[in-house]
């Protein structure tokens, strides 16, 4: 799933990856980003560097309260993979 990483309290945990969906909204002249695979969990940011930085720390924050409610994230048996495709 992913690669160790030093955390707090010197443990390692693993590092995991989610699919986030990007979209620019006109409206708000910046992108929304939305983790599929964490219903709810959305974020956004004037740049996608923005967005980007800004919807790690919402899946963060979004795990922490899993964590905290003593509901931990299962990952799904399958993997889901969205591409582009030209017509």
């Amino acid at each position: 799933m992913g690669a160790n990483r030093l955390g707090p309290r010197g443990a390692y945990t693993q590092l995991m990856k989610f699919q986030v969906v990007f979209s620019y909204d006109s409206d708000y002249e910046g992108y929304v980003a939305e983790v599929p695979a964490l219903p709810g969990c959305l974020s956004q940011g004037k740049t996608l560097d923005e967005a980007k930085t800004n919807i790690r720390d919402a899946i963060q924050g979004y795990l922490l309260v899993l964590q905290k409610h003593g509901t931990p994230y299962r990952v799904p048996a399958h993997a889901v993979l969205v591409e582009e495709v030209a017509v």
